[in-house]
C-alpha cells in the first residue's frame, strides 16, 4: 500500500474547518471502543483536543516532507512514553482517527482516500513506536526534578530553577512538558530558558495564565523543595550550527525563554556573531528578565538588548509593537532569525520579515500548543 500525500491533504482540508467537532467525535469514539484508555488522559479534555488537532495538522501538512516529519514523529513517540503509551494503543487510535476522518470528509470519501489514510497512519505509528522503543533503552519515560529556586518576577510571572534527578539532555530552544503534584495527568509545555549547564539545572519562565492549572500552580503555589515531573525535551528551534550569519531574536513576554537559551548556546559555542535581541512587553514592569539580560550584554559585547514597550506612553525607551519595530532597523535579510511569543505577534513578525526580504528558511519558530501564554 503506497502513501499518497495529495489524497491525505485534500481530504484533511475538508475536515479542518470542523476541527472542534471532529476532535470531540474522535475522543468519544476512542473512549467508547477502548474505555480503559480514558484514565491516561486529564479530567478536562479541552486543551488535549487542541493538542491533538495541532499535532495532526502538522503531520498531515508535512507528510510529503519525510525528513521533517520523521523528526517530529520521533519526538512524539518519545514523549508519549510518559503517558504509558505502548504499541497496542496505536491500533485503537488509528481506528478512531480513520472513523473520524471518514465521517467528516464523507462528501469526498473514496476507497482510495481510505487507503491513503491507512497507509499514512501506519507509517506515522511505525515511526513513533520505533522511536519509543529505541528511547526506552537509553532514557527514562519522564524525569523527576526538584525545585531549587523560585523567583517571583512580576505579579503573574515567576522564574523557576529545577534540578532533574537524572541527566536531562536537550538543545537550546527546546521545551519540556511539566506535571505538578497538584494536577496529576495534566501536562503543560514550557520552554527551557538556559543552555545546558554542568550542574544539570534548567530554568523555566512561567506566566500564570487565567484558568491555567499548571502555570498557576508553578508560578504561585510551588515552593523550593517541591518536586515536578518533566517529559522529554522537544522542539526544533535550535541555533544553526556552523552558521556565520549574525542573529536577530524577537521575544514577546515569556517567549523570551527559548531565545535566551539560544543566545546562551551561541555564546557557549565560542562563535562571535552580532546578536540583536528585541525584547517586548506591554509595560516596563513586565520586562521581568531585563536585569539579567543587561548582565549578559555587559559580558558579551556582540549582544545588543533592545527593550520594547507597547502600552505605556510614558515609557522612556523604545515604544511600539514588536512586528512593526523590526522594520525600524536596517535589513535583517542576511540574519538567522528566531521568533517566539504570542501567536499573533509571531505570525505578524514573520510576515513582515518575509516582506522585507528575509527568506523563510532563515526564520525559526516553534508552534507549541500549550498553556504557556505570553
Amino acid at each position: 500500500m503506497s502513501l499518497n500525500p495529495r489524497l491525505v491533504k485534500e481530504s484533511f482540508s475538508v475536515v479542518e474547518p470542523q476541527a472542534a467537532k471532529a476532535t470531540a467525535y474522535f475522543y468519544g469514539r476512542l473512549f467508547a471502543e477502548s474505555p480503559h484508555l480514558r484514565g491516561m488522559f486529564p479530567p478536562a479534555m479541552d486543551i488535549q483536543r487542541d493538542r491533538l488537532f495541532s499535532a495532526l495538522t502538522r503531520i498531515v501538512w508535512s507528510v510529503d516532507s519525510p525528513d521533517g516529519m520523521a523528526a517530529y514523529l520521533g519526538q512524539l513517540g518519545r514523549d508519549h512514553r510518559k503517558y504509558g503509551v505502548v504499541a497496542d494503543h496505536y491500533t485503537a487510535v488509528g481506528n478512531a482517527l480513520l472513523a473520524t476522518i471518514r465521517r467528516f470528509a464523507a462528501d469526498v470519501w473514496t476507497d482510495e482516500i481510505e487507503a491513503a489514510w491507512v497507509s499514512a497512519f501506519a507509517a506515522a505509528a511505525d515511526a513513533m513506536i520505533r522511536s519509543a522503543e529505541q528511547d526506552a533503552g537509553v532514557s527514562p519515560a519522564w524525569w523527576l526534578a526538584e525545585v531549587v529556586d523560585h523567583e517571583p518576577r512580576h505579579r503573574d510571572i515567576a522564574v523557576l530553577t529545577l534540578r532533574p534527578t537524572q541527566q536531562l539532555p536537550y538543545t537550546p530552544g527546546q521545551y519540556v512538558n511539566v506535571q505538578t503534584a497538584r494536577w496529576p495527568r495534566v501536562w503543560r509545555t514550557f520552554s527551557i530558558a538556559n543552555a545546558p549547564r554542568p550542574d544539570n539545572t534548567i530554568r523555566l519562565h512561567v506566566r500564570a495564565v487565567p484558568g491555567g492549572w499548571v502555570s498557576t500552580a508553578l508560578a504561585r503555589h510551588t515552593r523550593i523543595g517541591d518536586t515536578v515531573m518533566l517529559g522529554p525535551p522537544m522542539g526544533t528551534m535550535a541555533p544553526r550550527e556552523n552558521s556565520e550569519r549574525d542573529v536577530l531574536c524577537v521575544a514577546g513576554g515569556t517567549g523570551l525563554a527559548p531565545l535566551k537559551a539560544i543566545i546562551e548556546g551561541i555564546i557557549d559555542s565560542g562563535r562571535r556573531p552580532n546578536i540583536h535581541l528585541l525584547y517586548g512587553a506591554r509595560t516596563a514592569d513586565e520586562l521581568y528578565d531585563l536585569p539579567d539580560l543587561i548582565r549578559m550584554e555587559s559580558s558579551f559585547p556582540w549582544l545588543r538588548v533592545l527593550p520594547v514597550v507597547s502600552d505605556e506612553p510614558s515609557y522612556d525607551g523604545m515604544r511600539g509593537h514588536l512586528p512593526e519595530v523590526t522594520q525600524r532597523f536596517h535589513s535583517w535579510a542576511e540574519h538567522d532569525v528566531y521568533v517566539c511569543g504570542p501567536t499573533s505577534m509571531v505570525n505578524e513578525t514573520v510576515r513582515r520579515l518575509q516582506s522585507d526580504g528575509v527568506p523563510l528558511s532563515r526564520i525559526h519558530r516553534d508552534v507549541v500548543p500549550d498553556e504557556r501564554a505570553v
